[in-house]
């Protein structure tokens, strides 16, 4: 309640984002296209575009939590959003990021191409998938604190969940 939260590449209909509708201070939604009636609340901002570009125009610490839900995997360049969402946060808050490990690339194909159910062509537009060992080093890339980052698998090890907290005083890059 009376946080600042984003959800990144939210979806159309931003499932999760929806959560927070009458919760949240104020709810940044991105993505490609947004429903009408979550562009029509108050307390949304919605952003039409695509990452990272479209993060440009929110400013800079304004942000308490960031959700980043299966979304890094689709885009040629990570590290330029994962940059992005460091200098969005406010001292202390934190970013939720889950993207497939390789071990669920096997297991999103299978279900894709040989069983139908899901869709092909989102498996088509994966750039790459992350174990821990790939996703840590890019946050760290992205100037967040090795002392701030939990990541682990999840989800049997079809998933990696990261964690990051921005340093409540200025850490690489903030000066």
């Amino acid at each position: 309640a009376g946080k600042r939260i984003a959800d990144f590449g939210c979806g159309y209909h931003a499932e999760i984002g929806r959560s927070f509708l009458d919760s949240a201070d104020r709810l940044v939604l991105v993505d490609i296209a947004l429903a009408a009636d979550l562009k029509a609340r108050p307390n949304v901002t919605a952003i039409e575009g695509r990452l990272p570009s479209a993060l440009r125009e929110i400013a800079g610490g304004s942000l308490d939590i960031i959700i980043c839900n299966s979304v890094l995997e689709h885009l040629w360049a990570p590290l330029d959003t994962l940059g992005e969402i460091h200098r969005l946060l406010a001292p202390a808050g934190q970013c939720l990021l889950n993207v497939p490990s390789w071990r669920g690339k096997w297991f999103l194909e299978f279900s894709a191409y040989r069983l139908g159910l899901s869709p092909p062509e989102e498996m088509d537009d994966h750039k790459t998938y992350y174990d821990p060992k790939d996703l840590w080093p890019l946050l760290v890339k992205a100037n967040f604190k090795p002392a701030n980052i939990r990541c682990f698998k999840h989800k049997f090890g079809l998933n990696t969940f990261a964690i990051c907290t921005k340093d409540s005083l200025g850490e690489r890059g903030d000066a």
